[in-house]
């Protein structure tokens, strides 16, 4: 079952639950996936579909820290309940092994040597991991790993 689908059950579900939060957050999720094909011109393939969730959920974590700076812990805790939500339609992220063999072999492959190649190993690393792994974990094996570490 492809997204949309899930999304479209889960709509349902929720409404006939009567579960307010994750019903608005499944429709910010088909919205911001209809802006994407608006903007696209097209029918969004699985894993473009997958990359507008993934934005959707570093959005809500940059507003957690937004709000927890400011003393909106109401807000936060909001927020945290969304990305709960969406985390649910996000495949599980490599984890820190997966990334950090990822990247070391991507490294040996294009025969990187030096900061200057991170965007051709990074390129290449995301593409590898597929759209639920985390840029910043990415970013920062790819760092450690061409500094030397």
């Amino acid at each position: 079952m492809g997204l949309k689908e899930q999304l479209d059950g889960d709509l349902k579900e929720a409404m006939r639950g009567r579960e307010r939060l994750r019903l608005e957050t499944i429709r910010s999720i088909r919205g911001a996936l209809k802006n994407k094909e608006i903007e696209t011109g097209g029918e969004l393939p699985e894993a473009d579909a997958l990359r507008v969730v993934r934005t959707l959920v570093k959005q809500r974590e940059e507003s957690i820290e937004r709000y927890r700076e400011a003393g909106r812990d109401d807000l936060a805790d909001k927020e945290a309940a969304e990305r709960e939500v969406l985390l649910v339609y996000l495949p599980d992220a490599p984890d820190a092994a997966a990334v950090d063999a990822t990247v070391a072999a991507v490294i040996a492959e294009i025969g990187a040597s030096s900061p200057k190649e991170m965007g051709r190993v990074m390129k290449e690393s995301l593409a590898r991991l597929g759209p639920a792994a985390d840029g910043k974990a990415v970013s920062a094996a790819a760092k450690r790993l061409l500094a030397g570490g």
